[in-house]
């Protein structure tokens, strides 16, 4: 009787170990059945897929038995955070997404053969290699979208990675998307928002003027201004990015009003592009009395905007307050378009914004060839160094192109953002 006792345990153990073990491998398999399926049955996966740029120079290939990118290594660099790598490092690469997509993987059938396949994107490679070198090393990210149909033509963030190199040690930040997944303070491009609440609710603003003598203060709260600008216009506050008029202009609308705007536009939300999440900004949104909106509306405070979001107000503007929402993927499918400005706001902030270019960051003269219409914004981040913003669009129907160039750390909007944003720009053109 004992013999059968230890006998019908060890029964038992043994059953409860292949359950146990069972449970672990069928857990396992859910997890890594399709990277163990493509391990040992790569032949019977699709045998080809290619990830091009839009005029069709190669970025990044697969086949059968290897990964390969393209043969120039800084144009692997430059454009790593379009395709990211095989084993999605970079949170928006397209690559691993899109081998995954190909290579199809059933948990009931195992691997299954598909057709040789080719990814077209919107961008173009060499205009991305020009904006790499522009932002030579520094932290930061440039974007640039054709206005009228919403086709990215250039993503760029800064520091990148070699993704063919096995050896390389990333610098720190190489695999964040600046463009895509992380909102900065944005200084004074925010103007631009408090700009266009202003063009609709205040109805004499034509006929104000703003006088700066250096600062203002709300409830004793001082609030500075990088210059005295004295009496201005409308126009001239914003050409002379005069925190003393939008601080009032702010203060004027309300944080409500504000608030309104700043979601209206889109700077709240987390943003898609293609599938691929976009981080969300951030503004005031619980009661702070009037020093904090002051600050508020000069792009300060607690106020995050992301690069994408930013482009994709701007570009909006450049196209009569029209939306074409951004894309990356050439796929023929017609833009998804909404109004996002109105169509009176956005005439008028495009003409403010070509003002600025003309009266106050030396026109033709540093932007020669170049129907540029800008705002610059020098974002101050607590200690006492600054991210340099400069974004806008070119008034040019043979090269719709809006832009953001968003440079931490970097210094002066106009003279480190803006020179970038000049290599860039005038790369297209001339192409």
């Amino acid at each position: 009787m004992k013999k059968i006792t230890t006998r019908a345990f060890s029964v038992l153990l043994l059953a409860a170990l292949i359950i146990v073990g069972m449970t672990v491998y069928v857990l396992r398999y859910v997890d890594h059945g399709r990277e163990w399926a493509l391990y040992f049955s790569r032949l019977n996966s699709a045998s080809y897929g290619e990830i091009t740029d839009r005029s069709g120079a190669l970025l990044a290939s697969f086949t059968a038995n290897s990964n390969q990118f393209a043969d120039d290594p800084f144009t692997r660099t430059a454009n790593y955070h379009v395709t990211g790598d095989y084993w999605g490092r970079s949170g928006t690469g397209l690559l691993s997404g899109y081998s995954k997509a190909v290579n199809r993987f059933s948990l009931l059938t195992g691997t299954t053969r598909v057709t040789n396949s080719t990814l077209r994107l919107s961008i173009d490679a060499g205009m991305n290699n020009v904006a790499y070198d522009a932002l030579d090393g520094r932290k930061g990210c440039v974007a640039v979208v054709d206005y009228t149909n919403g086709q990215l033509l250039c993503m760029v963030s800064s520091p990148s990675v070699d993704p063919a190199d096995p050896n390389v040690v990333p610098p720190d930040g190489a695999y964040i998307n600046r463009c895509l997944s992380s909102s900065f303070v944005p200084g004074s491009v925010f103007k631009l928002v408090t700009a266009a609440a202003a063009i609709e609710n205040i109805p004499d603003l034509e006929d104000r003027t703003f006088y700066c003598d250096g600062s203002t203060s709300f409830a004793g709260v001082e609030i500075t201004c990088s210059g005295t600008h004295y009496t201005q216009t409308f126009e001239d506050a914003l050409a002379n990015s005069c925190n003393v008029a939008f601080s009032r202009l702010a203060v004027t609308l309300g944080q409500d009003t504000m608030i309104r705007y700043v979601r209206q536009y889109g700077f709240l939300d987390a943003h898609e592009l293609d599938g691929i999440p976009t981080a969300a900004g951030s503004y005031p949104l619980e009661f702070v009395g009037d020093p904090e909106t002051g600050w508020s509306g000069i792009g300060q405070s607690t106020v995050l905007v992301n690069p994408f979001a930013m482009l994709r107000y701007v570009s909006a503007i450049a196209n009569d307050g029209v939306l074409c929402e951004p894309s990356l993927i050439l796929d023929g499918k017609a833009p998804e378009m909404s109004r996002l400005v109105e169509v009176s706001t956005a005439e008028k902030l495009k003409e403010m914004m070509s003002y600025n270019v003309v009266s106050h960051y030396g026109g033709e003269e540093r932007f020669p060839g170049l129907r540029l219409c800008a705002k610059t914004g020098t974002a101050e981040v607590g200690d006492g160094t600054t991210h340099a913003w400069f974004t806008g669009f070119l008034d040019d129907p043979e090269h719709p192109y809006a832009f953001v160039v968003m440079i931490e750390r970097g210094g002066g909007g106009l003279t480190v953002a803006g020179q970038v944003a000049k290599s860039v720009l005038q790369w297209a053109v001339s192409k």
